[in-house]
């Protein structure tokens, strides 16, 4: 689940920026991906100015919001899936026990922010369509830039793991403007984020589009690829059977590719799943 205000990855934002500056509010979906014995499910349609409401507790956009009621942040859902429509529709709560503050520039010349704003968390999850229920751990993390991501970044990857007592991140960043950042962290359930010395890198094998992919073990373990949850010409989502901070884990693990995202043979590709809606 990802709510963007001005969406990064959105083709239509791309075109009206070359024509000059432009409203991130006339850019704005909320991502919504299932996995599951099911199947798959992918809504991103994005949406403009009209249909956006931002508050200081609320953020609407379309039929769904973003809600914070001082204990809980609420998704209340109301999409339709492409590139095949079917509905989703329901509500998403995360609770987290503590909210940590602090947040890491990811480039050189500070434009783009990342904060793990709930690390260790838990989530409820309650569906009418399609019609399903479940809890447990779950995360909250927020990215905000003044530049395109293009510009200053070539290539990330990303991994996270439920650990005892926490949450343990991995995000290692290739710059366009400088060196590599490697951040390796530990989120307590108290809210404490302290650094730990970063396992060495290891490969995984290439996404169907030949995307590079990479991450970090203990020494002396192997990271095993679980699944490819999502796998497209720029970004692939995976879990991972690995082992960090002393101890087996399953991770979540994404690998963005700013280069493949730049090629313009990409940007025609995602209009057909993240269609643009005016109404």
């Amino acid at each position: 689940m990802i709510a963007f205000i001005g969406s990064v990855f959105s083709p239509y934002y791309a075109w009206a920026r070359r024509r000059g500056s432009t409203d991130p509010l006339n850019h704005c979906a909320l991502n919504v991906a299932l996995y599951g014995a099911g199947g798959k499910r992918w809504s991103m349609i994005e949406r403009g100015r009209s249909a956006v409401r931002q508050e200081a507790r609320c953020l609407t956009i379309g039929p769904s919001a973003v809600s914070w009621d001082g204990d809980a942040l609420t998704f209340s859902i109301d999409e339709v899936t492409v590139p095949w429509p079917s509905r989703i529709r329901g509500k998403l709560r995360v609770h987290p026990p503590a909210l940590p503050e602090q947040g890491f520039a990811l480039d050189e010349q500070r434009h783009h922010h990342w904060l793990p704003i709930a690390p260790v968390a838990r989530i409820e999850v309650e569906l009418e369509h399609p019609a399903m229920r479940w809890s447990g751990t779950g995360y909250l993390d927020s990215n905000r830039g003044s530049a395109p991501l293009e510009q200053a970044f070539s290539s990330w990857t990303w991994s996270r793991a439920s650990v005892r007592g926490g949450t343990g991140i991995i995000y290692d960043v290739e710059r366009r403007d400088g060196p590599p950042l490697s951040l390796a962290l530990f989120c307590d359930e108290a809210g404490r984020v302290r650094h730990f010395q970063a396992p060495l890198p290891v490969p995984l094998p290439r996404t169907g589009w030949r995307i590079d992919r990479s991450t970090r073990v203990d020494a002396g373990h192997r990271a095993n690829l679980l699944e490819t949850l999502e796998d497209t010409p720029f970004y692939a989502r995976s879990t991972l059977a690995t082992h960090l901070m002393g101890k087996p884990v399953t991770a979540i693990h994404e690998s963005l590719s700013l280069k493949r995202f730049s090629a313009p043979w990409v940007r025609m590709l995602l209009p057909f799943r993240m269609p643009r809606w005016t109404a």
